[in-house]
């Protein structure tokens, strides 16, 4: 099967792509309890340059936003110098690589934080079992709420992050305000019960989220800048009843800057928080002009119909990569994949291996 619109070249405003396949963010905690990014990850992306756009795994922007295990950083200048290495390598294969910005926000134990709580907008705690901690699975706590004279702290992070993402050779940045992390969380109803600016209305949860996009853009051409949100979600206890609403307002929000790009996780791999029907990605294209990605749960001949019929520019590819380093030659080719990535090296800091050992595709010679 060919998949002519996946295949072609892209123009991601001011950047071309050579595919519209992008290698989707995925944790994988291989940057050490220094949080400092290596040549081993130099390694793992550089093997999966192929694909159109890398988006990083997610990267903390400060010491209060860490909430997993051995996940980089970008708020020191070791940090930023080793993710200089990584995008050279990528640089050098020909690939395209974005650094996603990450706060975890209540998605976090005080564990991580020398005994103080996770901060979150409001002292709600995730309602799952347990968390990924040093010290092993401990249950969920009760996060501490932000004051309001907090925030700025925080944006001003994002704002550095970006800063230091630019200085790194990155491409540009994403915004991670999806599955259930810190930006999410002021955004949904659920887990937002403030009194202040920054929460009651939408309008006054999209604030928050609106100031780091203004910090990051004041840093950066807002077309070096993009935003993932994830309408559908349950991941970390999401899902609010006004998800419709709220998450249309903030795509319409979002359009005003000319972003480079949208990142829309609309399918439902990840759960499905069953208050109504699926936000599609036609959706979106009705209140976003600029580029789209659609992403969770894809396959090459889902996304070719996506992005033939308008309604994606771009796909984000996750878990196939994992496993299958050169995914996007196998599947341009019709050559089989590999067998899945076993979860337990998914991110675990196991070194090499499930990590940069899984081989390309050889085809048989006739």
């Amino acid at each position: 099967m060919s998949f002519p619109n996946l295949f072609s070249s892209f123009q991601l405003r001011d950047l071309t792509l050579k595919n519209h396949i992008a290698m989707a963010p995925m944790t994988r905690g291989r940057s050490g309890v220094e949080r400092i990014p290596n040549q081993l990850m130099a390694e793992y992306y550089q093997q999966r340059s192929d694909a159109g756009l890398i988006i990083t795994e997610a990267t903390v922007v400060s010491e209060q936003a860490v909430g997993w295990n051995e996940t980089p950083g970008i708020y020191t200048d070791a940090m930023r110098d080793g993710w200089k290495l990584i995008t050279d390598t990528i640089h050098e294969a020909g690939g395209r690589v974005f650094l996603q910005l990450w706060h975890c926000g209540r998605a976090s134990h005080s564990t991580f934080h020398n005994g103080e709580k996770a901060v979150a907008p409001s002292a709600i705690a995730i309602d799952e079992e347990y968390i990924h901690t040093p010290e092993g699975k401990l249950p969920h706590e009760v996060p501490r709420a932000l004051e309001t004279d907090e925030i700025p702290k925080i944006v001003d992070d994002y704002a550095d992050a970006t800063r230091r993402a630019y200085e790194a050779g990155f491409d540009g940045v994403e915004i991670h305000a999806a599955n259930g992390y810190l930006i999410n969380q002021f955004l949904e109803s659920k887990t937002n019960k403030r009194d202040d600016r920054y929460g009651g209305s939408i309008e006054n949860r999209y604030r928050f989220l609106g100031e780091i996009v203004d910090a990051a853009t004041s840093v950066w051409s807002p077309q070096r800048v993009a935003v993932r949100l994830s309408p559908n979600g349950i991941f970390n206890s999401m899902g609010s009843p006004e998800y419709r609403e709220l998450y249309t307002y903030t795509a319409k929000q979002l359009d005003e800057y000319g972003l480079s790009y949208l990142h829309v996780m609309d399918g439902l791999a990840f759960g499905f928080h069953e208050l109504g029907s699926p936000m599609t990605l036609a959706e979106f294209r009705e209140v976003f002009s600029g580029p789209i990605m659609g992403n969770c749960g894809y396959d090459a001949k889902s996304a070719e119909d996506q992005v033939e019929s308008g309604n994606a520019d771009l796909i984000a590819i996750g878990r196939p990569f994992l496993s299958n380093p050169d995914y996007v030659e196998r599947i341009k080719n019709g050559w089989p994949l590999a067998e899945p990535a076993d979860q337990s090296v998914w991110s675990s800091p196991t070194g090499a291996e499930g990590y940069t050992d899984f081989p390309s595709y050889q085809p048989v010679s006739v």
